[in-house]
């Protein structure tokens, strides 16, 4: 096992939620990593996740080339948490957003707060 490993948490499925951030100070998005994805994100320098959906490994940008290139990566005073510092290439959000928080409550309602930077639809043929 890797040293680093010994103090991670992973949850009841072998999950640790990792919270991307850019060095521009903004929360991108929240992902799940677990030992293999995290081994992968430090090898390589991009972030990798483990799909809960499809239950397989990705590593983000593999679709669109919006990859994530990390910076560093902390780990919470529980060891439950990590935070991982990152330059985003072009976007993080699928939907064409830079961010994947890009909806605010106001009077009740969600409304977007950011423009869409790119077309889904020309990334995701």
């Amino acid at each position: 096992m890797q040293n680093y490993l010994k103090n991670v948490k992973f949850d009841e499925n072998g999950l640790i939620p990792a919270i991307i951030h850019d060095l521009k100070g903004n929360v991108l998005m929240l992902g799940y990593m677990n030992d293999e994805s995290l081994k992968k994100t430090i090898e390589t320098g991009r972030v990798h996740f483990w799909s809960r959906s499809r239950k397989k490994l990705w590593l983000k940008g593999e679709s669109s080339g919006h990859f994530q290139e990390v910076k560093e990566i902390f780990l919470d005073c529980d060891g439950d948490t990590l935070l991982i510092q990152i330059n985003q290439n072009v976007a993080s959000c699928h939907e064409g957003y830079y961010s994947c928080f890009w909806r605010k409550l106001k009077n009740e309602n969600w409304e977007i707060s950011e423009k869409k930077i790119f077309d889904p639809q020309k990334v995701y043929k």
